[in-house]
């Protein structure tokens, strides 16, 4: 693993020099982009827009267009933003991890001690684990401003990106149905429909089947075998009653159990 970010993290007055590493990597296959009628590979280019010739990534800067003129962003510029944020991961909030919405997560980093830092990163590891709350912190991560989660994960600790309030979209443009929709008997039948389903949760059980079954294609097609579509028949409901529709998942549940 390659580090992504080098700084410190600040617990009061406790510094702890450390290393962010991605801590996820995806399951989907890695497709390429071809040209069907002679599958020659698609490679996107970085143009100059007003002489059309191809820029070199050494070339390329960042700028913020204002009052349609582009001013031009230097490294430096990053950092004078606010250069404790762009070295320094202060965590001076602490709160319970269910108080979290699950919406307001994103990436997750793995944080690995520096050599002076071994002792106060096992410190507030081990904090953390018995105090049972996360870390609050923001910092600057690349070149933006980034709200982060702080816990530890077994023996590691782990820094979750999160979303800012203002990044989630209001809900008030979608049709919902209010509460009172609801009659208390359909209500009674889903809370036992969800009792008859809960199980504590295991990651592991989750597979992402569909790139394995995307592979078996591909290794087929290469022997020259054509892929074929199974029929899939959507089955609706007999019963339009919503009840009825209850009651048969909770016999269904009850029968699949007992087999």
């Amino acid at each position: 693993m390659k580090a992504i970010w080098k700084g410190a993290i600040s617990f009061g007055l406790v510094n702890i020099p450390v290393k962010l590493y991605s801590a996820t990597q995806q399951s989907s296959l890695d497709l390429d982009m071809v040209d069907p009628r002679d599958m020659s590979h698609i490679k996107f280019k970085r143009v100059n827009e007003d002489t059309g010739k191809e820029v070199a990534w050494e070339h390329i800067a960042k700028a913020y267009r204002l009052k349609e003129q582009f001013i031009l962003l230097e490294p430096e510029d990053f950092e004078a933003a606010a250069p404790e944020k762009s070295k320094i991961i202060q965590v001076d909030h602490f709160v319970d991890e269910s108080d979290i919405d699950t919406i307001f997560f994103e990436n997750s980093y793995y944080v690995e001690p520096e050599k002076s830092g071994v002792k106060a990163y096992a410190l507030m590891r081990e904090a953390l684990a018995k105090s049972k709350k996360v870390g609050i912190a923001q910092f600057v991560l690349r070149t933006s401003e980034t709200l982060t989660v702080l816990k530890p994960r077994g023996n590691v600790l782990v820094l979750s990106k999160i979303r800012f309030a203002q990044e989630i979209r209001n809900t008030d443009e979608l049709k919902l149905p209010a509460a009172s929709e609801v009659k208390p008997a359909e209500l009674k039948m889903a809370m036992a429909l969800i009792k008859q389903y809960t199980s504590p949760f295991n990651i592991d059980k989750f597979k992402d089947e569909y790139a394995a079954s995307l592979l078996k294609i591909i290794k087929a097609k290469a022997k020259g075998k054509k892929s074929k579509i199974p029929t899939l028949k959507v089955v609706h409901s007999k019963s339009k009653d919503l009840m009825e529709q209850l009651k048969a998942s909770l016999e269904k549940g009850k029968s699949s159990k007992a087999s």
